[in-house]
């Protein structure tokens, strides 16, 4: 007999058969503190332990993604592994059957050839996170594997995403490549009714992820655009409740860089592929070339000591409502050609002020104000409107418009509130990087604030290092700017 042997329990989970000890083995294998464990409520009273286990010893189950790990758990130890023919997800499907099916579709627009990739990959191994860059075109790669499991013997899916304009952006994209969205998609968010009859319902998981378990089990398939974004508690009660769901595939363009994040995304969808890196498509100019400014804010010596007794939130604090800065801002969106998009974290403290002093003196240019109040359609109808103007000016919130919002249009991004968040800095970045009719380059201005002073280094200083350190990563051409931020 086997040490470990693997069953099909469901869909989403898959139970472990071994002695207890290789069990409690498996179980530290896959338990993982949780990032920033030490700052959370339950953690500083004792009642956590601050560690997330993707291993269950009550049920002996884990999250059928997971298999290639415990595959090399047992290598590693010199285990002997059996797994049951039931748990394997793998079909048969050639590239020639899948060329074929897309030239049946009759896009508007040839299909790449990482999409098509992507597509019989996903096709082939039903569970996958696809890990492609921003405006890669996921949507399509989602459109094709829809309609591929809508030819097949599907009968329900679920297509999730994190926002609400991603949802109204999703049914307009496939209207766009040739789907009747209003047949075939209903779109599920508050005020829209719950239960519906078309095959495919695309729905923000913050309106889907209190539902009645068996909600979840009427579906074949599973998708998850922008995964990444997904509340971990969520995503999990969701995806475990689709219990019947074969195909589970999920997209992203950027993974923080934690194991914890990697490991419960893949648990939950299956094994990550790559499909192409942000500098492969500027290379084939399938993305608009890209360049950033790092404008480095130099404050008074004044200033600079009296900011060595602030705390983070007193650094922020002074940053965002500082005129000078909030000036230079807006002279610098002003300056600018084409469109752009200004990107900030507080509404009230910070977004409602630029808004306010940029239209002041926008003159005859349209500038708009977005953010988590904003209604959805009216979102929807200043990204239409954006896409058809030369010089339009955006001022919006990082939740609403650094993910997946698709303005192809957008010539500058502009962070004017510092970040250190890897996910929501390549994801705004990736609003940029869309070729337009009036487009091919795009510039990101990343504002940091310097108030070194001695050996003393500020903290959102320090956040714009791990920028640049991603900006290394990704291979973007960038250049420093010092800037003295005169009357700060």
């Amino acid at each position: 007999m086997s040490d470990l042997i693997l069953h099909k329990k469901n869909e989403a989970f898959i139970q472990f058969e071994c002695d207890r000890n290789i069990a409690q083995e498996l179980s530290d294998y896959f338990t993982f503190y949780v990032p920033g464990y030490q700052f959370v409520p339950a953690y500083k009273s004792r009642l956590w332990d601050g560690k997330i286990r993707l291993a269950d010893l009550r049920s002996f189950s884990i999250y059928h993604g997971l298999v290639p790990y415990i595959e090399k758990f047992c290598k590693e130890r010199d285990y002997t592994l059996e797994i049951d023919s039931d748990v394997s997800t793998t079909e048969n499907y050639s590239a020639i059957e899948a060329a074929e099916f897309v030239k049946s579709l009759k896009l508007p627009h040839e299909i790449r050839d990482y999409q098509l990739k992507s597509f019989i990959h996903a096709i082939r191994n039903r569970r996958i996170l696809l890990l492609s860059p921003t405006a890669s075109g996921k949507s399509l790669i989602l459109y094709c594997i829809i309609r591929y499991l809508q030819s097949s013997d599907a009968k329900r899916g679920l297509l999730i995403v994190p926002t609400t304009s991603l949802v109204e952006q999703m049914y307009s994209d496939f209207a766009s490549y040739g789907y009747d969205s209003e047949e075939y998609c209903h779109r599920q968010y508050a005020g829209k009714e719950k239960h519906t009859n078309k095959f495919l319902t695309i729905t923000t998981w913050q309106s889907i992820y209190k539902n009645e378990g068996d909600y979840f089990e009427q579906f074949d398939f599973v998708l998850g655009d922008e995964a990444h974004q997904f509340k971990a508690k969520s995503l999990t009660t969701i995806l475990s409740g689709c219990t019947a769901a074969k195909y589970r595939i999920g997209t992203t363009g950027t993974l923080d860089g934690t194991q914890t994040h990697r490991l419960v995304l893949e648990g939950l969808f299956g094994p990550v592929y790559k499909a192409t890196s942000t500098a492969e498509l500027i290379e084939k100019k399938q993305l608009a070339d890209f360049s950033i400014k790092c404008l480095i804010l130099k404050y008074s010596d004044t200033i600079c000591k009296e900011s060595k007794s602030w705390d983070y939130n007193q650094e922020i604090e002074y940053i965002v409502m500082n005129k000078a800065r909030n000036d230079f801002i807006r002279n610098l969106v002003l300056s600018l050609n084409g469109n752009s998009l200004v990107l900030f974290q507080f509404v009230e403290k910070h977004g409602k002020h630029l808004y306010e002093n940029i239209k002041e003196h926008a003159g005859k240019r349209k500038v708009f104000f977005v953010f988590g109040g904003t209604d959805v359609e009216i979102r929807e109808s200043i990204r239409a409107i954006t896409e058809r103007e030369l010089d339009a000016i955006i001022v919006a919130s990082y939740g609403t418009f650094s993910t997946g919002v698709n303005i192809r249009n957008l010539h500058n991004v502009i962070f004017s509130s510092p970040s250190k968040s890897r996910i929501r800095n390549l994801q705004s970045i990736g609003r940029g990087l869309r070729l337009g009719d009036n487009k091919e380059a795009a510039t990101l201005f990343d504002i940091a604030d310097d108030f070194r002073i001695g050996k003393f280094t500020n903290y959102t200083l320090k956040h714009f290092v791990e920028r640049v350190k991603i900006y290394d990563e990704e291979k973007f051409n960038y250049k420093f700017y010092n800037i003295e931020l005169k009357n700060a």
